[in-house]
C-alpha cells in the first residue's frame, strides 16, 4: 500500500471518528464507540474487521491468543479505542 493511500485512510478514519464523536457525543464505554467507529467507516467504503485476535509465539512455542486488535482497517491501519471520563 502506497503512503499515498495510508494517508487518504488516515484521514477518512479522523474524520470518522470526529463524526461518531459528534453523534454519540461523550461519556459512553470504548465499546459503544467501536461499534459505531466500525459502521462509520464501513458507509465510507472501507474494510473493517473488528476484534482481531493476535496470537503470540514465544522462544518458538505458540502461547495463544495474547492481544485483541479493537478495528483492523484495511488490513494495514490498527484502532485501539480509548475513552475516558
Amino acid at each position: 500500500m502506497t503512503d499515498e493511500r495510508l494517508n487518504e485512510i488516515g484521514g477518512t478514519i479522523l474524520d470518522a471518528a470526529i463524526t461518531v464523536h459528534r453523534e454519540l457525543g461523550p461519556g459512553l464505554l470504548e465499546s459503544a464507540y467501536q461499534v459505531a467507529l466500525k459502521r462509520e467507516l464501513e458507509l465510507r467504503g472501507l474494510n473493517v474487521k473488528a476484534k482481531v485476535p493476535v496470537e503470540l509465539v514465544y522462544k518458538g512455542a505458540q502461547l495463544g491468543k495474547a492481544y485483541e486488535i479493537d478495528l483492523l482497517i484495511e488490513d494495514e491501519v490498527i484502532i485501539e479505542n480509548k475513552s475516558c471520563e
